[in-house]
């Protein structure tokens, strides 16, 4: 594996991350009432456009990164969305 696989799956693996402290948040708390929908609405179409692109170039760690992190923007929409019904 050379510098710059590396470098970009270490890179991706930190993006893919990103969103999971405040999916831990929002669980334990039960309550997302200060975390943005709209946020995560555009995250969701950004990761679907970059597993779109790293698909169309053959990337691995464009897709397989954004797959995470569009699952975990996902997530974080339910939970918005869960939470609202609860009034949190």
């Amino acid at each position: 594996m050379t510098f710059t696989e590396i470098l970009g799956y270490s890179a991706g693996t930190l993006t893919a991350l990103s969103f999971l402290p405040q999916i831990v948040k929002t669980i334990k708390e039960k309550a997302a009432k200060n975390v943005s929908l709209l946020t995560f609405i555009i995250a969701t179409i950004n990761q679907g456009m970059w597993i779109a692109y790293g698909s169309l170039k053959t990337d691995w760690v464009i897709i397989l990164t954004n797959t995470i992190v569009l699952a975990m923007s996902l997530t974080m929409i339910f939970l918005k969305l869960k939470y609202k019904k609860h009034g949190n």
